[in-house]
């Protein structure tokens, strides 16, 4: 798990000043992405099993277009911003703006697991602060488990928004919202999927959307939970949060209820995958003996919605219970094991599966404002570090 020096492929645009500039200069310097992202939806079997048996795929793709603008339609009451990034990443793109609004309709629409026909991904994220830190800075580690399909439109961008605090976000290269970051006040956010079921309020935007915007305005734990949770959203999520004096939460979200969870006290770890912990939030989870149906993926049919998260949830406690304090090489095995048998498959931290991969591993020190990244499993990473 080496780090190599500052690379200026890691960051691959800089948006600045107002909402629509920033979004164009996206769009300009990851033109290629974005049109590349659009044009593998035809590959997306997600995407692909929604599609009415004789519908001709131009056709299906043009109606999927138009109703994802009607789904965004709203973003203009609570996120005007957003709105306006997304018609500037199109227009500095050379693409539609429809165009543009499917691809980042897709992260809420296929996390809806209705009768468990589709499914957002996996992912894992561990926090460590103080006494179980051997330096006593804090770490926040995951990994983001993803199609590999998706993984060449990887993009971390600088967001510096005109009055508002300056990111590092991790992201992919069509979308105005963030999968991961850190702000310059050292405040971290990831962002793992969750299986919901409760039904968005209106005007609500998808997950990474508040997340880019949480960035831009808070700069502790206790500020983004609080603007995260009181925002109109779409979809479940358990985000991982942490910043520079040591704070961490996990925020498990849906679309209706929040719950704020930090480490018990004694204790200075926090976990978690994709399953949430608090019974309040378990009551809008998919059910826990849910199954993937034969409108799924297929790797997925048959496979119970949360065994994965079942035991990787068992294996991070298993692994964590073994340290006292833990250092950066440490944690990184922690990520990058491959279960008790040592066979890596879609149950275990670093994730080899016929459908999720461990696609990217990031490490965020608040303190220090570095970010560590690797487009990669986390058996084999090989980072590269960005600072703010």
């Amino acid at each position: 798990m080496a780090t190599e020096p500052i690379s200026p492929s890691v960051v691959e645009v800089i948006c600045q000043g107002d909402s629509r500039e920033m979004g164009f200069a996206q769009g300009a310097g990851a033109k290629n992405k974005i049109h590349g992202a659009h044009q593998a939806l035809i590959e997306l079997e997600a995407f692909r099993l929604l599609q009415p048996r004789l519908l001709p795929y131009p056709v299906y793709r043009w109606l999927a277009e138009k109703k994802a603008a009607q789904f965004l339609a709203g973003l203009e009451k609570h996120y005007p911003d957003m709105n306006h990034r997304l018609a500037g990443i199109a227009a500095g793109a050379g693409i539609a703006l429809n165009a543009i609004y499917l691809v980042n309709a897709l992260e809420p629409l296929l996390s809806s697991v209705g009768g468990c026909t589709t499914c957002p991904g996996a992912c894992s994220a561990i926090a460590i602060r103080g006494a179980r830190s051997t330096t006593g800075e804090p770490i926040l580690a995951r990994n983001f488990d993803y199609l590999p399909l998706v993984q060449p439109f990887y993009l971390v961008r600088e967001s510096r928004p005109k009055a508002k605090l300056r990111a590092f976000e991790f992201t992919t290269a069509p979308l105005a919202g963030a999968v991961d970051g850190m702000n310059e006040k050292g405040l971290c956010i990831t962002y793992n999927y969750g299986f919901t079921i409760d039904t968005p309020l209106a005007s609500a935007a998808p997950l990474s959307m508040v997340i880019s915007e949480t960035l831009q305005n808070c700069g502790t734990v206790a500020q983004a939970a609080e603007w995260l949770a009181s925002k109109p959203r779409y979809g479940g999520g358990l985000l991982m949060l942490c910043d520079a004096t040591g704070d961490i939460a996990s925020l498990e979200l849906s679309s209706t209820r929040s719950h704020l969870r930090r480490p018990t006290s004694g204790t200075d770890t926090l976990f978690h995958t994709n399953a949430f912990s608090s019974d309040h939030m378990r009551e809008v989870q998919a059910p826990w003996d849910s199954v993937y149906t034969n409108n799924a993926p297929t790797p997925l049919r048959g496979k119970r919605l949360h065994q994965s998260s079942e035991l990787r949830d068992q294996r991070f406690q298993e692994l964590l219970e073994k340290a006292d304090t833990l250092d950066i090489e440490q944690l990184g095995a922690i990520m990058a094991d491959h279960g008790p048998t040592g066979t890596p498959n879609g149950d275990t931290p670093c994730m080899h599966s016929p459908y999720w991969y461990t696609t990217a591993c990031l490490q965020f020190f608040p303190k220090s404002r570095s970010i560590r990244v690797a487009y990669n499993t986390a058996c084999q990473a090989h980072y590269q570090e960005i600072q703010l």
